[in-house]
């Protein structure tokens, strides 16, 4: 079971009487569905539905939630929920000295029940994969270990993947991994992301690119012929993340246009366990 700590997450505590309803009118993810012994991805976004902060969530306590996310965000992310926040009973807090742990491979449910660890719901529940916080434990893997397992099962984080502000949930799959909440009552970006659910519209997606040599840096443009069809994220070697326009996938493949980034020939699959498709018909040019 490797196990890695990843020194660029932070956790941001909140808790208070009305931890759960201030939160759950602001964030994407539907928090009276989470358990405890999970954690479950979210995203707080813009009015436009770009995701702005991406995270973990997990219960803490009797009211308390624990929001993992990317270290270097974190100062913002509390500030902009203290615009929120407004007169909800609610404690916000960045704390340093709760470490964050990954591992893998764990095929033992006591993991979860009798030492601390939480299922990352973003994987399969066959990939075992768990998140711990709190004090330091053992490790023998390392992030870079952890970020090719993200990359194997098509899981896309902010920084690595995409930028902040550029992507909605629908692109780094966030409506198929519990991210989004389709039955809850309002949040920010709440309008655009139920229209683009409702309606269909989500173009953009995110594949697994695999290649016979090493691709380039993440923020390559993904090419089909000489025409943009997106961008690589993450890059662990010869297999990345890419954000495509999945109906421009479609078109390549029927034309049998050759697929690139950086020159580097790829292919590109759906990750194992999404459950959208690509589009039956040839798409639209619009960007």
């Amino acid at each position: 079971m490797p196990t890695a700590q990843l020194g660029d997450r932070t956790a941001i505590l909140i808790d208070g009487a009305d931890a759960g309803h201030f939160l759950q009118n602001i964030l994407t993810v539907d928090l009276d569905g989470l358990r405890a012994g999970e954690a479950r991805p979210g995203a707080l976004l813009s009015p436009q539905g770009k995701i702005l902060f991406d995270f973990l969530v997990s219960r803490r306590g009797g009211h308390g939630f624990l929001l993992d996310c990317r270290a270097e965000q974190a100062g913002d992310f509390v500030r902009r929920l203290m615009l929120y926040r407004l007169r909800a009973r609610a404690e916000i807090s960045v704390s340093d000295q709760i470490l964050v742990f990954a591992r893998w491979d764990d095929d033992s449910a006591s993991s979860q029940t009798d030492s601390g660890w939480l299922a990352d719901r973003r994987f399969p529940e066959e990939a075992g994969v768990l998140r711990r916080y709190g004090e330091a434990v053992a490790t023998d893997a390392s992030p870079e270990d952890f970020a090719r397992l993200r990359i194997a099962h098509g899981v896309a984080e902010s920084g690595a993947d995409f930028a902040a502000g550029d992507a909605f949930p629908h692109d780094v799959l966030m409506d198929e991994n519990g991210g989004v909440g389709f039955h809850k009552g309002c949040y920010i970006g709440q309008e655009v992301v139920s229209r683009m659910q409702h309606r269909g519209t989500a173009r953009r997606r995110v594949m697994i690119a695999t290649a016979e040599a090493d691709l380039p840096e993440a923020g390559a443009a993904v090419l089909a012929g000489e025409r943009p069809i997106g961008a690589l994220g993450g890059v662990a070697g010869r297999k990345g993340l890419a954000i495509v326009r999945v109906d421009r996938v479609k078109d390549a493949l029927d034309a049998g246009q050759p697929i690139t980034a950086g020159g580097v020939a790829l292919s590109l699959s759906i990750p194992a366990w999404a459950r959208y498709t690509l589009p039956q018909a040839a798409g639209a040019d619009e960007a």
